[in-house]
């Protein structure tokens, strides 16, 4: 999810022996963490939840416009900074070279040059639609009995909220179209560029009358 604030939250399963056992639903960490201002309040806010309740292994991704970090959470939490350029994550580490998925996600998003976010967006539409291959041991969708690839969706985040791109496939990319939300986000993105201007011409007000009244007091 993306809050008002520009906060991307996103988790998936991270592979483990056997569970850990758990008292709190993954999607509920998701909905604390996104209450967060800025990315570095998330991953503090995602620490403090994984000490007071026990949740199922997961990969955390946490960014906004300054920062990004993947928090990867089995018997203890461990905290990667996202570098600049192209990352990937699946069931094991961020950029796992022993995740088949990721390898074949980097290789078919490197093979031209992605200069904006629309070529990228496009350019992965593709790449999370494609099908198991009888040839390949890898593919990005997943398709099984009673486990496999429900939906996708793609997100880009811009300096101005009007940059914003929001696109959802209800079902997997390789049989259900992706539509376009990108409206619903900018004006999610829009109100709180405006509660954030607000607060802040609210807190200029209040110094300035502070300072009003220390000088009364000086003159008195």
């Amino acid at each position: 999810g993306v809050n008002q604030h520009g906060v991307f939250v996103g988790i998936c399963n991270r592979r483990v022996f056997e569970p850990l056992g758990s008292n709190r639903s993954r999607g509920l960490l998701v909905k604390e963490v996104l209450k967060a201002p800025t990315s570095r309040l998330a991953v503090e806010r995602a620490l403090e939840e994984t000490r007071k309740h026990r949740f199922e292994a997961f990969n955390l991704v946490i960014a906004d416009r300054d920062f990004g970090f993947a928090i990867h959470h089995d018997q203890e939490d461990e905290v990667v900074d996202l570098q600049p350029g192209l990352s990937i994550i699946g069931g094991r580490n961020l950029n796992d070279p022993r995740d088949e998925r990721v390898q074949l996600a980097g290789r078919l998003l490197t093979l031209q040059n992605l200069d904006s976010p629309v070529k990228f967006l496009a350019v992965a539409s593709k790449v999370f639609a494609r099908t198991p291959n009888p040839l390949a041991r890898a593919s990005m969708v997943i398709q099984g009995g009673d486990y496999g690839t429900v939906s996708s969706t793609l997100i880009a985040l811009g300096p101005k909220p009007r940059d914003a791109i929001f696109q959802y496939s209800d079902g997997p990319a390789s049989e259900a179209r992706f539509e376009d939300y990108s409206p619903l986000l900018r004006d999610i993105l829009s109100r709180g560029l405006r509660e954030s201007r607000s607060k802040a011409a609210a807190a200029v007000e209040m110094a300035d009358a502070d300072a009003d009244l220390a000088e009364a007091a000086e003159v008195d």
